[in-house]
């Protein structure tokens, strides 16, 4: 009798998850196996947000690690292009409360966690990310339910994407475990650090051989990485990077194509 019960009660818990909202985007690519792209954002720049959120990647990589992004600078930047086409994604410094916690209030419906050696942080990242049952989120002022709607508590937990990112030898040689941690949807190999970490350079067989698929999870990694097997989830390049590259495409323009009237101000564009 207790086992049936038991069925009975993971079915209707399956069926609560299938008629849950999914408004993360990024995530229903992931759960159907498609490639996902991001590109990455340094500069608290509004308006260089909005332009990349809307120019067709799945998510925005917001980078807080290595940049001096405050929660009040991407707050505004979410806010400002709220219905844009990416979802935000960040990059938290570490998988503490206080990061996590900021980051999901303003709205991020990714979290992204750095150098994950062990299964404590792993469990860190979810703990933080996802409301109880599945973690201890707290629930208290931010924009997220004006961004999400007002059931953003009841399918929070279901919209969440949290990435693990391993980065060092200690962490490959706990990611079978790591990858264990439920609630962790992507499993991201940290190129460049995988190479400062090891002393070994992409391409080595040693190097080669700190990349590994593990349990069945979405494996991530950099944009370069999209023909590697079981590879789903990639970090694009950073603004400044898409800034030259098109500038560089515009400057290659065919010189001998038509010519066209210049663009004035206040008409609608032909």
């Amino acid at each position: 009798m207790a086992l049936s019960w038991i069925v009975l009660g993971e079915a209707q818990a399956q069926q609560q998850k299938a008629s849950v909202r999914n408004f993360n985007t990024a995530k229903q690519k992931l759960r159907e196996g498609k490639a996902v792209v991001g590109a990455t954002v340094f500069s608290p720049d509004p308006n260089i947000y909005c332009a990349m959120a809307n120019a067709g990647y799945d998510y925005l990589w917001i980078e807080m690690q290595h940049s001096p992004l405050t929660y009040g600078d991407v707050a505004k930047m979410i806010w400002a292009c709220r219905g844009a086409s990416a979802m935000p994604f960040i990059r938290v410094p570490d998988a503490t409360e206080g990061d996590i916690q900021k980051a999901t209030d303003i709205g991020a419906v990714g979290i992204i966690v750095p150098t994950v050696d062990t299964v404590e942080k792993a469990q860190a990242a979810v703990k933080w990310s996802k409301y109880p049952p599945e973690g201890r989120r707290s629930q208290g002022n931010g924009q997220y339910g004006a961004l999400w709607g007002s059931d953003y508590r009841q399918i929070a937990n279901e919209n969440m994407v949290v990435v693990i990112m391993i980065e060092t030898p200690i962490g490959v040689e706990n990611a079978e475990k790591i990858a264990s941690v439920p609630g962790i949807d992507v499993i991201f190999a940290a190129s460049t650090d995988l190479g400062n970490f090891s002393g070994h350079r992409q391409g080595d067989k040693e190097y080669e051989a700190l990349v590994t698929r593990q349990h069945g999870l979405r494996l991530g990694g950099p944009q370069a990485w999209k023909g590697r097997p079981g590879f789903t989830f990639f970090q694009g390049p950073g603004e400044t990077q898409l800034i030259e590259d098109g500038a560089r495409v515009n400057l290659s323009a065919n010189p001998a194509a038509k010519p066209v009237v210049a663009p004035i101000e206040g008409e609608k564009p032909k």
